[in-house]
């Protein structure tokens, strides 16, 4: 029997791009007097609200650093994120552009992140929305621990994808991790699958 096909929106900053590796590196290189956060003392999705309880300016520092003209196309793929996109089948996989912190960045930047690491063909892949609850989706792969948006009940079940600023949190069952692109993915599709197959 053929498996049952998903819709998965993954995100794209913390999840497919080393978001958090690429701010802190290039903060401490334009900043380097300044006080920065290890990635192992990251608490809370926002950076520059972390920052900004070191000190006032570093809230502005930190937003600067992600506004830079190359700091997107720059970022490094996590570990394991080109293998697990590139296996699965375009048909189920869309890539969510942007994040809502970013929405004073050109879009074509992501856009070109993208286009460098999956291909030109994969941009058709991508979805624009700055409300992820009114996308529908079987799984949403993100590291942003509360999506809210106008969809009280989205039709997606949130997979939270580990990263620095969530691993210390204690989710709920039946609320899921990803704790990284080794760990075994496919098994949560799959379950994803036989739920979906079983309450149809």
């Amino acid at each position: 029997m053929a498996l049952q096909a998903l819709r998965v929106l993954v995100d794209m900053d913390g999840v497919l791009a080393d978001f958090e590796g690429g701010f802190l590196k290039k903060f401490r290189a334009r900043y380097p007097d300044k006080p920065y956060i290890a990635l192992e003392d990251r608490r809370g999705f926002w950076v520059s609200e972390q920052y900004g309880r070191l000190a006032a300016e570093l809230s502005e520092k930190a937003i600067s650093i992600w506004e830079s003209k190359n700091f997107f196309i720059e970022l490094d793929p996590l570990p394991g994120a080109v293998e697990a996109v590139n296996i699965l089948p375009t048909a189920e996989l869309f890539v969510e552009v942007p994040g809502l912190p970013m929405l004073t960045i050109p879009f074509a930047l992501q856009y070109a992140w993208v286009e460098k690491h999956f291909g030109p063909e994969f941009l058709e892949q991508i979805v624009l929305t700055r409300d992820k609850t009114v996308v529908s989706a079987d799984l949403l792969i993100d590291d942003r621990p509360d999506i809210i948006g106008a969809e009280v009940n989205p039709s997606w079940e949130h997979v939270l994808f580990t990263a620095c600023h969530n691993k210390h949190l204690q989710l709920e069952p039946p609320r899921r991790r990803l704790q990284s692109w080794s760990d075994d993915w496919r098994a949560i599709l799959d379950s994803k699958r036989l739920r979906e197959r079983v309450e149809g």
